[in-house]
């Protein structure tokens, strides 16, 4: 079974910054298209970033909402996948979850089939 495991959320103060990180169980890590989706109570759950696979890797997705403030970025060596977030707000507060898939061809905002339990990040004014 692939599983992915969060970290890194906690609660921070607007204009702050965190990392989340995710490990992913899968052997073939870096054929695995990945992607971090948020959802804040009451909203659906949104993308916020993706990330491609081998063969062709190094494409980046981001929303518009977070463009220029995170960044996400994979560690294939240590089947890793990372998003960096600065400059928080509170409407970033979230249950953060990290999402993958192996399944060709996957474009970057999905479908994706296997999905980590969450992190949550609260920004507070």
């Amino acid at each position: 079974q692939v599983q992915l495991v969060e970290s890194g959320g906690g609660l921070v103060q607007t204009g702050d910054s965190l990392r989340l990180s995710c490990v992913v169980s899968a052997r073939t890590f870096s054929t695995y298209t990945l992607g971090w989706f948020r959802q804040a109570p009451g909203s659906e759950r949104e993308l916020v970033a993706a990330i491609s696979a081998n063969p062709n890797p190094g494409r980046t997705y981001y929303a518009e909402f977070v463009k220029g403030r995170f960044t996400i970025s994979r560690d294939n060596a240590k089947n890793t996948v990372y998003l960096q977030m600065n400059s928080l707000k509170p409407e970033d507060a979230a249950v953060y979850y990290c999402a993958a898939t192996s399944r060709i061809p996957t474009p970057l905002s999905g479908p994706y089939n296997f999905w980590g339990q969450g992190t949550q990040v609260t920004v507070s004014s």
